[in-house]
């Protein structure tokens, strides 16, 4: 096996578990979404906010009321966020008096409610604030006034889960498929991000070949009354046109000779459709694209239901006599 494979598939693995403990409660997730900032002071990028390295901050340069602002792609309830201030004596004042806004309004961020104020925060340090449930795609930091500079080390937006994760049987489960491509490994598909941004991070895919598919071990057999599948946004919507969804108990063929929940005619790019399966029993979930060179890329796969159940046609031990 490929070393850098190797270890990237490590990296992977130890981010998604440490994921799995905040399940239900909460997420990091600024890394999902794009930065922007109202002016750039050398090569201090907005997206430097996010890059997970205390050395490296985004800047603007010296004007009025300058802003920084993180688009999450879609609505979140958020109930917190985290900045991280700069390390240097000559920078750290700057956050001072900073506000926090979150709000669905991109073109004119101040517009958007206030979650907090930033009196200040010392060298180095991670502050906290807490916004409680508030709703909105966009969150931004700005400084009010005339001659400032906004500088973030480090951004961190936590979002609440209490519907998008409540009752999903894919949390915390196993998944595979047919083949990889690249760096697209199919446990990506049920990691908590819908893959908006580097999706090649995010979802899974096969490369191109024949009936391509993916599968999720529930563990145990449930009854299946939905399964959500969000498709990716950045490009090649077509390619998830013609899945099945099947459900069931076999491995036979993979799991793909399971009966079928649904056929997938489509879905937009970077949507989330709803699939209703009324109460199919399995422990596996599958989805296969029946034909050649198709390439079968998920961003993320959701299973709801109830259980878990034994199989209708087993039976328990009977007792020692």
């Amino acid at each position: 096996m490929n070393m850098n494979v190797f270890y990237k598939s490590l990296l992977f693995l130890l981010g998604f578990f440490s994921v799995q403990t905040k399940a239900g409660t909460e997420v990091n997730v600024a890394g999902w979404g794009t930065a922007d900032q109202s002016t750039t002071y050398t090569t201090c990028y907005a997206q430097k906010a996010l890059d997970r390295l205390r050395s490296t901050c985004s800047r603007t340069v010296t004007q009025s009321d300058p802003w920084w602002k993180l688009d999450l792609m879609k609505t979140y309830s958020v109930n917190r966020v985290t900045i991280t201030n700069s390390l240097q004596d000559c920078c750290y004042r700057w956050i001072n008096g900073a506000e926090i806004r979150i709000g669905n309004h991109s073109s004119d961020v101040f517009r958007n409610p206030l979650c907090a104020v930033v009196s200040t925060i010392p060298a180095g340090a991670t502050y906290s604030y807490l916004c409680r449930g508030m709703e909105g795609r966009y969150v931004s930091v700005n400084i009010p006034g005339t001659s400032k500079i906004l500088t973030l080390c480090k951004m961190g937006v936590y979002v609440i889960f209490p519907v998008y994760l409540a009752g999903n049987l894919a949390t915390g489960r196993t998944a595979t498929q047919s083949s990889t491509y690249g760096y697209w490994f199919a446990q990506q598909a049920i990691d908590f991000n819908p893959g908006f941004t580097n999706s090649w991070s995010a979802c899974s895919s096969t490369d191109a070949q024949t009936n391509p598919w993916w599968r999720v071990d529930l563990g145990s057999v449930y009854r299946v009354n939905r399964v959500v599948i969000t498709n990716r946004l950045d490009c090649c919507p077509e390619r998830i046109n013609g899945a099945q969804i099947h459900i069931g108990n076999s491995l036979e063929n993979n799991g793909n000779n399971n009966p079928i929940c649904a056929v997938i005619s489509s879905i937009p790019a970077g949507v989330s459709s709803n699939y209703t399966c009324n109460d199919m029993e399995g422990q596996y979930v599958n989805l296969i694209i029946p034909g050649d060179s198709k390439y079968l890329t998920l961003c993320e796969v959701q299973v709801y239901g109830e259980g878990p159940f034994l199989p209708e046609d087993s039976c328990e031990d009977e007792p020692e006599v």
